[in-house]
């Protein structure tokens, strides 16, 4: 397997649009090839995250139709879909046909418009992420991460009420980031939030407020890969793709503890043993916020904090900007915007512009990073996917 590269990154603004999946995604593989120097000639195979297209738009086999959209041609085009992971499992897919050899460059990327369905019936298309008898019986992804939240509190000892105010610290950064980031949803909103504003905002599963919660979101990313060996002919600067993972887990009521995902775990480890690295490497951390929760219980099956201790080490300020890991600079999900389909090269954008000192003003790591990681989970628990970034090649 050969080294592989991301050469060019583009990115719509996150939030309500009036364009429809095929020209979000256009507007963001135009850029990712603008920045990469590259033409349609060059694109081999596109590789593309849709999650709800057919639902909100009617279209399902959107894949083609990006690529002639673009004037690619007949290159083959395929659509993934893996709930929210699904831009995440296109680019690890991207990434392992470029590194066989079968490739050299490919478009990869991701484009969701889930705001033209309405709250009630995104809601119930995102449940479907959900396994079949969970998602029928009534629940929805914010019960099930109010559910983990109650069950983080029993098996961790940590009163609920005190719970909720280590989660309202993982609302407040997130949105704070994302209040300076142009690309986020709520560009400058909620940028100053305190902790009583999280606790008192509408309640939406308990102990679940609004604040706690991503939205809704159409956009749409994308990013070039190019076999490393070329990389250098379109930028001085290419970014390396040293390891990915990928995992899948079963229903909720067959997990032990769902708390501790264990596809979560089980993905994540392969992508530090690709990358020959580990959780102590990782500078900067683009990370499957959906719920403040989330953001908790992903930092420990990482392996960046021991078992119950991620939600203290939230509140005393670890995972901010200059702390053991930042995580989340671009606003997460919560700050950024969840297009579903389009999220997981949204967190490679992030990266990729942090490992450049490209992030805006206020959301970049410093000193600039060399090492950065995304963490992308799909339905509830039952797609993990992880990429490791760097400036430098892997060492052989």
């Amino acid at each position: 397997m050969r080294d592989v590269a991301v050469i060019g990154v583009g990115h719509t603004k996150f939030g309500k649009s009036e364009k429809g999946n095929i020209e979000l995604f256009a507007e963001a593989a135009i850029q990712a090839m603008e920045e990469a120097g590259v033409g349609k000639g060059d694109i081999e195979a596109l590789f593309v995250g849709n999650c709800l297209g057919g639902m909100a738009e009617g279209v399902a086999n959107i894949a083609p139709f990006l690529a002639w959209e673009l004037n690619l041609g007949t290159i083959p085009a395929t659509r993934f879909e893996g709930a929210c992971a699904s831009a995440t499992v296109a680019f690890r897919d991207a990434y392992m046909w470029v590194a066989s050899g079968a490739y050299d460059m490919v478009l990869a990327g991701g484009t969701e418009r889930t705001l033209v369905m309405g709250t009630p019936f995104a809601t119930r298309t995102f449940a479907m992420g959900s396994d079949r008898f969970e998602s029928q019986t009534g629940l929805t992804f914010p019960g099930v991460f109010a559910m983990a939240a109650v069950l983080y509190s029993k098996v961790h000892g940590i009163p609920l009420d005190k719970l909720r105010e280590k989660m309202a610290h993982v609302s407040i950064k997130n949105h704070k980031h994302g209040a300076i980031n142009p690309k986020a949803q709520f560009y400058k909103k909620y940028g100053n939030l305190k902790v009583e504003d999280v606790l008192n905002s509408p309640m939406i599963a308990y102990p679940l407020t609004l604040l706690d919660c991503c939205p809704f979101s159409d956009g749409g990313t994308a990013a070039i890969l190019c076999s490393a060996d070329i990389a250098r002919k379109f930028t001085d600067e290419p970014i390396y793709v040293l390891g990915t993972g990928q995992a899948s887990g079963g229903p909720l009521g067959r997990q032990e503890d769902y708390t501790k995902f264990p596809a979560r775990v089980a993905s994540a480890r392969m992508a530090f043993k690709q990358a020959g690295l580990s959780p102590k490497d990782i500078q900067v951390l683009e990370a499957h916020d959906c719920f403040t929760i989330a953001e908790i219980i992903l930092l420990e099956c990482c392996g960046f904090f021991d078992w119950g201790t991620a939600a203290d080490a939230t509140e005393e300020g670890q995972t901010d900007i200059g702390g053991v890991i930042p995580t989340n600079p671009s606003g997460g999900l919560l700050g950024k915007g969840h297009p579903v389909g389009a999220t997981g090269v949204s967190q490679i954008y992030a990266i990729v512009e942090q490992l450049l000192g490209k992030a805006v003003k206020g959301n970049q790591v410093d000193p600039v990073p060399e090492i950065g990681m995304t963490d992308n989970l799909g339905g509830d628990g039952a797609t993990l996917a992880h990429v490791i970034l760097g400036r430098s090649r892997r060492k052989k």
